[in-house]
C-alpha cells in the first residue's frame, strides 16, 4: 500500500463543480458543457502526471470535438452551448485537499482562459486524443495520458 489510507475519492462531478465554482461571472468568464469536458480532461491528465494516480474513475472518451465524460456530458448537456451555473452550495474545501486544490488551480489557470473551441482544436493536437479516436472514438486511457502530461510537465519546466 502507498499510505494513502484515508484517500477521499473524487469523482468527476467533484471535478467539474470545481471548475464551475471558478468561473468569475463578473468577468465574463463562463464555462459550457464542452469547455468543462476539456477542463476536466486536463485535470486528469495533469493528475495523473503528477501523483500517478487518477483523479476519479470516470472514463474519459475521444469525441468528435475532443475528450469528454460521458457521465458529465449527460448531467450537463441541457445546457447546450449556454453557460453552466455556478454551484453555490458547494464547499470544495470539504472535498479536496490543499494539494488537489493546487493542481486544479493549476489547470484552471492555464487552460481556463481558452475558449471550448480552443480546448477542442488543442485537445486535437494531441495524442491521446488522436490515437484513442482513431480507434474509434475510443476511451483515453489513464497512461496514455499520464505519459503524454508528464512530457508537458517537462517541457514547462524549461
Amino acid at each position: 500500500m502507498t499510505g494513502a489510507t484515508n484517500k477521499v475519492k473524487h469523482t468527476c462531478y467533484d471535478v467539474a463543480n470545481y471548475f464551475l465554482k471558478c468561473q468569475r461571472v463578473e468577468a465574463g468568464e463562463y464555462i459550457t458543457n464542452m469547455k468543462l469536458q476539456k477542463l476536466v480532461y486536463y485535470a486528469q491528465g495533469i493528475y495523473l502526471a503528477m501523483k500517478n494516480e487518477p483523479l476519479f474513475d470516470e472514463v474519459i472518451n475521444a469525441w468528435d470535438y475532443g475528450p469528454a465524460c460521458e457521465e458529465l456530458y449527460q448531467k450537463y448537456k441541457q445546457y447546450d452551448k449556454n453557460p453552466i451555473p455556478i454551484p453555490f452550495d458547494l464547499n470544495t474545501l470539504e472535498i479536496f485537499d490543499k494539494e488537489t486544490r493546487e493542481i486544479l488551480d493549476l489547470v484552471y489557470n492555464h487552460y481556463g482562459e481558452y475558449s471550448a473551441w480552443g480546448l477542442s482544436n488543442l485537445s486535437h493536437e494531441e495524442p491521446t486524443w488522436k490515437n484513442a479516436y482513431k480507434r474509434g472514438r475510443d476511451v483515453i486511457t489513464h497512461e496514455s495520458m499520464r505519459e503524454y502530461f508528464i512530457t508537458q510537465l517537462e517541457n514547462d519546466e524549461e
